[in-house]
């Protein structure tokens, strides 16, 4: 199943996400579940969150999969949310 990770960092917290973006990298690409993944943009073009689908056996393992996640693990973001994604197209 797909699950659509919306991730919002907290305020002023570039400098977090700047310092962990490798091993985030790092972590999307070795998983093996991630089909899509990118930064959320502010106004100003600045990195502000991020949007992973995720292609899990179900919600359990997207819990999972974003708990390990290093920009969880380093208190990136003030909000996550965890919604089953229907791909309709692509």
């Amino acid at each position: 199943m797909f699950i659509a990770l919306i991730g919002k960092d907290k305020p002023g917290a570039l400098e977090i996400r700047k310092a962990n973006r490798d091993d985030h990298v790092a972590y999307l690409k070795s998983t093996g579940v991630v089909a899509q993944a990118g930064p959320l943009l502010d106004d100003a073009g600045e990195m502000c969150g991020s949007l992973v689908i995720l292609d899990v056996e179900d919600m359990a393992a997207a819990e999972a999969w974003a708990a390990a996640d290093p920009y969880s693990q380093a208190g990136l973001f003030a909000d996550v949310q965890l919604i089953a994604w229907n791909r309709v197209i692509g």
